[in-house]
């Protein structure tokens, strides 16, 4: 199959990423270049190292810089879908516009330990604003409100997501609401069976495919509890919740990259912390004051001269 039917025949088919023909554009190039022909494929390296250089210049300039001749610059523009390649400039120019600004490059054998530090920081800087596009603030709100709301929080993470859950509780207790965190699954299935209609559940998943999390929630619900969940949209755990924020993040393969949605995932509890204390008002100020008053006797003051 040509990339061009790839992408033109089934738009939302299992065999690419569920990426929309605009936004995203950078990441829809750099999946389906492996299908590219060899020529074609030196036009999407270029694309990908020097997006904002590349959007300057006219198909005769493009085609020099890529050391390819001017056909093939067309022909790439068809393979993406593309009628020819003023279409696929003006697609590409609005999805840097709206789009990711930071193109990640992966870290490989071949890498020098310098190369490493820019390229994990170009990969966390592209994971926040491919969050940050894709946020839903109607989504957001309705959460804030579910916690600003609760009587006592929960918060459920497993593994790797279970720092993510110890995170939130440590955010979430400054409200004045009782909260704890379970990163057992045991544990969390013995709580949530405990709770009641003014309880708020808060699982976070990276997959949202957890089969332990999933049951931990499930048994939650039946009792009663308001479900929030942070995890990828489309899983089973998703659909248990009654407030789900997407955290839709491309995740890298490569076994040299550390999971970055955990970062997206770090963001939104900050914003959440932010905006409930926000909706309380001074009370909440007040309780954040006094917390942070009674540990600033326990640090060292620093000397002078």
């Amino acid at each position: 199959m040509s990339v061009k039917s790839m992408y033109m025949a089934n738009p939302f088919s299992d065999s690419k990423p569920n990426i929309p023909p605009e936004k995203g554009l950078l990441a829809r190039i750099r999946t389906a270049s492996t299908a590219l022909s060899r020529a074609e494929r030196q036009v999407a390296e270029f694309l990908l190292q020097k997006p904002h250089d590349a959007l300057e210049m006219s198909i005769r300039v493009l085609a020099q810089a890529c050391d390819v001749s001017e056909p093939t610059v067309a022909r790439f523009a068809q393979s993406l879908g593309f009628d020819g390649f003023k279409t696929f400039k003006l697609a590409f120019a609005k999805s840097l516009a709206t789009g990711i600004p930071f193109l990640h490059l992966d870290v490989n054998q071949a890498d020098h330990v310098r190369d490493v530090l820019p390229k994990v920081f170009d990969r966390t800087i592209a994971a926040l604003m491919e969050a940050r596009n894709n946020a839903n603030t109607a989504t957001f709100e309705a959460a804030v409100n579910l916690l600003a709301r609760a009587r006592r929080i929960e918060c459920y993470g497993l593994g790797y997501s279970g720092a993510l859950a110890i995170d939130a509780q440590l955010k979430f207790f400054r409200f004045g609401i009782p909260t704890t965190v379970f990163c057992d699954a045991h544990l969390q299935a013995q709580s949530a069976t405990l709770l009641n209609s003014d309880c708020v559940v808060v699982a976070f998943s990276r997959t949202g495919r957890t089969r332990d999390l999933i049951d931990s929630v499930q048994l939650a619900k039946q009792a009663g509890a308001k479900i929030l969940v942070l995890c990828a949209s489309g899983g089973p755990l998703a659909e248990l919740a009654d407030v789900h924020i997407g955290v839709d993040v491309e995740e890298d393969p490569d076994i040299y990259t550390p999971m970055t949605s955990r970062l997206a995932h770090l963001t939104y509890i900050d914003a959440l912390a932010v905006a409930v204390t926000l909706l309380r008002g001074p009370a909440a100020i007040d309780m954040l004051e006094r917390a942070k008053a009674s540990i600033s006797e326990k640090r060292l003051v620093p000397k002078i001269g």
